[in-house]
């Protein structure tokens, strides 16, 4: 029979280890979330997963925040971030620090999340939309290329903050061992 474990069972780390500690070659873009809730949840998911850093752009929220907090529970704290007002800009100066950019998008030529893996030794900034519009146009234009998460109901599109869930998972866990390396 099995039990839930306690918190300090869990060996978590120290939001100061936690900053020190290595990171994913990842960084997450929001373009104009709206929704406080699905911020703090990604800041949530990014802490989870140890990436890099959290790009907070156009309209989107920053911290702090009662309702960021509400959903991240202090991983406002551990994961570093940085507000932008042009999504665009920042893409463009990723791609000239070398990150290949994935937009999280239905579009022409997508790719499949579930015949997808990131590449082991290149860096990645992954982009996620607005909750009603999606990824900007110019933003999707400028991408290496568009992951589209496959679905098979009546909707069009998940939650933000479920999708940054599922494509995290999906695409990192191949290197999770990369973690515990150094």
């Amino acid at each position: 029979m099995s039990r839930k474990l306690h918190n300090e069972e869990l060996h978590r780390l120290s939001p100061d280890a936690y900053r020190s500690a290595r990171k994913l070659p990842v960084v997450i873009l929001l373009d104009n979330a709206r929704s406080q809730h699905n911020i703090g949840s990604v800041f949530r998911t990014a802490d989870a997963f140890r990436v890099e850093k959290l790009y907070l752009c156009g309209i989107t929220a920053t911290p702090p925040h009662r309702e960021i907090h509400k959903t991240a529970l202090g991983a406002e704290e551990s994961v570093a971030w940085e507000h932008a007002a042009d999504t665009v800009a920042v893409v463009r100066r990723l791609r000239a620090e070398g990150y290949t950019v994935v937009a999280v998008e239905q579009a022409e030529g997508s790719i499949s999340l579930d015949g997808h893996r990131l590449a082991p030794g290149r860096r990645y900034a992954l982009v996620f939309g607005n909750e009603v519009r999606g990824v900007g146009e110019e933003t999707v234009a400028l991408a290496d290329y568009c992951l589209e998460v496959p679905q098979f109901g009546t909707k069009h599109s998940l939650n933000l903050s479920v999708t940054a869930g599922i494509v995290l998972w999906h695409a990192l866990h191949p290197l999770f061992p990369l973690l515990d390396e150094g």
